[in-house]
């Protein structure tokens, strides 16, 4: 379980570094997106083969993994248009409602029984994001598309659970980002054409920032986060990644210096994402204990 939980948090720490990517990058988010699970299906490709891990599975189960990935993939497209419509800061903390969608579908989905705890908990978060969404209207388109991006992901997350025991971790990965490869880039030409754009292919700095983002902040956290979902549920696993937008305001205040873009509202709104965060590692302790 130790291990699990440190695979996890290895995971939200380089997560906490893709927001800054996404604004960094000049291309707009569809296409920032194709080209990011584009370099991570090539990279894990090489990771299957230097690992020599089994790929030997019916193409039935590779469209299955596939399909899943193509949530993750439209969880980015909307997460990098939050950002790209307002700032590093406010994207973030809008994907943190993924805990809350997530304890809402999972019972759902999965027939299990309601968890009350669960619920309230992740309320402490809408709160947060309530609070930031009246901080600056000017802000409230980006705020409106990156509340869309945690509804892919809490699917994502509880559909990739179901995965996570039956195959390698890597291969999950592979065909999940081949799945997002081939799923949007059908997807593009339709995208492009109502929301046009000068540049398609990236020049050599974006490329070298889209190789980074692919490597460490796509292949190696999503490899942790899915080893770490064989012991951990998906509620707590979003929960934790709560802790992602704190790591990202903290690079975004201190070198793009977006603290002087919010109020007192966003910082009381993070406090009470943080609050879900730190009262859910207690009763996971406790409940260890």
């Amino acid at each position: 379980m130790k291990k699990s939980y440190f695979l996890l948090h290895t995971a939200v720490l380089f997560l906490g570094l893709s927001p800054v990517f996404g604004k960094i990058i000049s291309l707009n988010e569809g296409l920032l997106t194709w080209y990011r699970v584009c370099f991570s299906a090539v990279i894990l490709f090489l990771v299957l083969k230097l690992f020599k891990v089994n790929t030997l599975i019916s193409f039935r189960e590779k469209f299955d993994i596939a399909k899943i990935g193509m949530l993750l993939t439209l969880s980015w497209v909307f997460f990098y248009a939050g950002i790209k419509y307002s700032n590093i800061s406010i994207g973030v903390v809008c994907y943190c409602a993924a805990s809350f969608i997530t304890a809402v579908l999972e019972p759902l989905i999965n027939r299990q029984k309601f968890r009350l705890s669960e619920f309230l908990l992740s309320a402490l978060t809408i709160v947060g994001i309530g609070l930031i969404f009246h901080f600056d209207t000017s802000y409230r388109l980006g705020i409106a598309l990156g509340v869309i991006s945690p509804i892919f992901y809490a699917l994502y997350s509880i559909y990739n659970k179901r995965l996570a025991g039956r195959y390698d971790s890597k291969l999950i990965s592979y065909y999940q980002m081949v799945g997002g490869t081939v799923g949007l880039g059908i997807l593009l030409p339709v995208y492009l054409f109502f929301f046009p754009t000068e540049t398609v292919i990236p020049d050599l700095k974006n490329t070298v920032y889209l190789l980074l983002l692919s490597l460490f902040c796509t292949v190696l956290v999503y490899v942790c986060l899915t080893e770490a979902l064989k012991k951990i549920s998906a509620f707590t696993a979003n929960l934790s990644m709560n802790l992602e937008p704190v790591y990202a305001i903290i690079v975004a205040f201190l070198f793009f210096g977006e603290s002087k873009e919010v109020n007192f509202s966003f910082y009381a709104g993070l406090f009470f994402i943080v609050l879900s965060v730190v009262l859910q590692t207690l009763i996971s302790a406790r409940k260890v204990k």
